[in-house]
Order: C-alpha cells, then sequence, then structure tokens
C-alpha cells in the first residue's frame, strides 16, 4: 500500500491539527486515526520526532506539567504522552503562508479516505462472497450423496445429521445478514475500519477451522492467506 502522506505531508497536517487548540501527542495520534475512520493509524514513532522537529524549529511549543519544557528529551513517546503541543506565531505564520497547500492536503487526505473504504468494502465483499461460496459446495455436496430407496429405513443419525445442518445453515444465514447489516449501518457513518474487516477475517478462519474440527470426515485445511500489515 503507498504511504498515506507525501514527503513533508504529515508534518504540515500536525500543524493543521493543533489549529484546533493545543493537543497532548497521543491525541493528535487518536484525531488522525478518527480523521481516517480508522483505516490509518500512525505509530509514536511516527508522530513524536516530527513533533519534536517542529519544536526545534519554533513551530510548535511544548509544555510539560511541573517540569520545564526541555527537562526531558522532545522527541520521548513518555514525554509525548504527558505533554501538549500548541502552535507558536511562527507556526500559524506558517500555515497563512501555506493556505493553498493546505488546501490540496486537505482535499488529498479525504481522496485517500474514500479510497482505503473502498478497499474495506472490496474486502467485506470478498469474504461475503467466499462464505457463500462455501455454503453452496456444501449444499451440492449434501444433495448429490446417494439417498436410501423408499424400502429402506431411514438412519436415525442420518435424520439427525441433516436436521442439525439445517439448524446450521439458519445460523449462517441470521449471522450473515446481522453482520452486513452492522455494516451498511457503519458505512453510512464512514466508520467501517481495516480493524473492523481483519477481526471479520480472522472469527471466520478461526470459526471455520473449530467447527472443521467438529467434522470427523472433513480433511480440508482452510485456505492459506497472507499476514496483512496495517499502513503506516
Amino acid at each position: 500500500m503507498p504511504p498515506v502522506f507525501a514527503h513533508g505531508e504529515l508534518r504540515l497536517y500536525l500543524l493543521v491539527l493543533l489549529l484546533d487548540g493545543p493537543r497532548h501527542g497521543y491525541e493528535l495520534i487518536t484525531e488522525l486515526t478518527r480523521r481516517f475512520g480508522g483505516t490509518y493509524r500512525p505509530s509514536a514513532g511516527t508522530i513524536y520526532p516530527r513533533l519534536a522537529r517542529l519544536e526545534e524549529e519554533g513551530l510548535v511549543r511544548r509544555s510539560v506539567p511541573g517540569a520545564p519544557a526541555a527537562s526531558e528529551p522532545a522527541g520521548s513517546p513518555a514525554t509525548g504522552r504527558k505533554a501538549t503541543y500548541e502552535l507558536t506565531p511562527a507556526g500559524r505564520a506558517e500555515l497563512d503562508a501555506r493556505l493553498d497547500d493546505v488546501r490540496r492536503l486537505e482535499r488529498s487526505v479525504a481522496e485517500t479516505v474514500r479510497s482505503l473504504a473502498d478497499e474495506v468494502r472490496a474486502d467485506v465483499r470478498d469474504t461475503m462472497r467466499g462464505l457463500r461460496a462455501e455454503l453452496a459446495a456444501a449444499a451440492q455436496e449434501a444433495r448429490s450423496r446417494p439417498r436410501p430407496g423408499p424400502d429402506v429405513a431411514p438412519d436415525p443419525r442420518r435424520t439427525q445429521s441433516n436436521s442439525l445442518r439445517h439448524d446450521a445453515e439458519a445460523m449462517l444465514q441470521r449471522f450473515r445478514n446481522d453482520v452486513l447489516a452492522d455494516l451498511r449501518e457503519a458505512d453510512v457513518a464512514g466508520t467501517v475500519s481495516a480493524l473492523t474487516v481483519e477481526t471479520l477475517r480472522t472469527v471466520l478462519d478461526s470459526a471455520r477451522s473449530a467447527i472443521r474440527g467438529t467434522l470427523p470426515n472433513s480433511t480440508a485445511s482452510p485456505p492459506h492467506r497472507a499476514d496483512r500489515t496495517e499502513p503506516e
């Protein structure tokens, strides 16, 4: 996945976020995550060094309650959690001078959020499409099994198995409908995140493995999928 911010853009966006008032480093991380709908969360190692450089350039001022501002390293995450950062007059002047850049950056962020949301929706569709295909294959396999003749007494184990299978399919259908409804409601608010998709994927993989473990005749193993990393 390409970087969310181009060179120098995160530095500028941190100044934009501080326009609303002083913030802790953690609050800046949280606000960035919120603006990206949870699809991007910068690490402390990404944010605090940039804040330290902005302080060195005189664009932000750092305040640590109960201690002089220069008593601890500015780029330390431990310091950043209790320190607050605010724009200096030079920082405000920087934003005023780069107003066009700020507007372009806001448009770029909006486009990135839309793109990430599209990826999330595509992942959800692919996951559910795979689940539907597996259910259809299981139903086809059940239909293709030989059935006893009219004069053969029904096998009680087979009768019970068939009844329980229908119960399981009904539960799967209810689960699918409930999850889809929740996802669509969250999507309207723009709050479906990559974590949501990864959680769904993990739960489905775990559930499939656990269920197959209860089926003595099931020898198929879950399809391999490559580990995914969250964007930095």
